[in-house]
């Protein structure tokens, strides 16, 4: 089981597949273990690709007097790149605080950006946005994991895929399952969410950007990842008018692929 000392905690990592550096992140939860499914399809054939537990998730330790950020995020990821020695990385951040900590890497060490690519994103919170995630917080809290796994899907996902596929998404093999028993664990990434600001600095990164809008997505909506798009200097941006926050439906998947792999090879 792969795991290193990394900035002061236990750190589980999967290294996949051949290729020029990837590091992918989602959100509340991981690609490690059994999730390897939910990467892109292909992903793993054309790159090597590296992933992680996010502190406190499933073999990932944590250190719980130090304060959850963004950049303590990010500073996990840059230290397991430069342990793997790695420069010049592919960043793919999506669905929430994994494309935050690719601005923050990118920012902060420019030499280890080859490029980014953000989706489900944010640079600043407003009170809309912070109320969500607080929501989500003392639904987990007072209510269980039950309740906030599906109030979560229902956010998440698009009427028509959520009312096909409900059986699969909630449960105890359902999504953001990685937070089940784990409220503190979880609370501590919506600490590191609620806290983020990068538009200050997004001018910073030099990088080729790659900024995707979800039009239906309700909780990162395009009103969250435009300023994205336009505060980094030449970043690209494409808009999915049939897309909530997580990209689902064979049909949606494939042409993500097709946009991320396409995106990947040009730079």
């Amino acid at each position: 089981m792969p795991i290193a000392r990394i900035n002061d905690h236990d750190m589980y990592y999967e290294v996949l597949g051949s290729g020029e550096p990837v590091l992918c992140m989602g959100g509340w939860g991981t690609f490690c273990h059994d999730n390897h499914s939910h990467l892109a399809r292909g992903l793993t054939d054309r790159y090597q690709v590296v992933i992680f537990d996010y502190r406190g998730i499933r073999d990932s330790g944590d250190d719980l007097s130090r304060p959850s950020t963004m950049r303590l995020h990010a500073d996990d990821a840059i230290g397991l790149l430069d342990h793997l020695g790695l420069k010049k990385v592919h960043l793919v951040g999506l669905v929430g605080m994994g494309a935050c900590i690719t601005q923050e890497i990118a920012i902060n060490r420019p030499d280890l950006a080859r490029s980014i690519v953000n989706m489900g994103a944010w640079c600043e919170v407003d009170d809309f946005l912070r109320d969500q995630l607080e929501m989500f917080r003392w639904i987990h809290r007072d209510c269980g994991f039950y309740a906030f796994q599906k109030a979560v899907t229902v956010l998440s996902f698009t009427r028509g895929y959520y009312n096909e596929n409900k059986d699969k998404l909630l449960g105890p093999q359902g999504g953001w399952k990685e937070l089940n028993g784990r409220f503190e664990a979880h609370s501590r990434l919506i600490d590191a969410c609620v806290g983020f600001e990068s538009k200050s600095r997004l001018h910073r990164i030099q990088c080729p950007s790659l900024i995707i809008h979800a039009a239906l997505d309700y909780v990162t909506s395009p009103a969250y990842t435009k300023p994205i798009e336009a505060a980094i200097p030449g970043a690209v941006g494409i808009t999915y008018d049939d897309v909530a926050h997580v990209v689902a439906g064979k049909e949606q998947k494939m042409r993500f692929c097709r946009d991320l792999f396409a995106f990947l090879e040009r730079h």
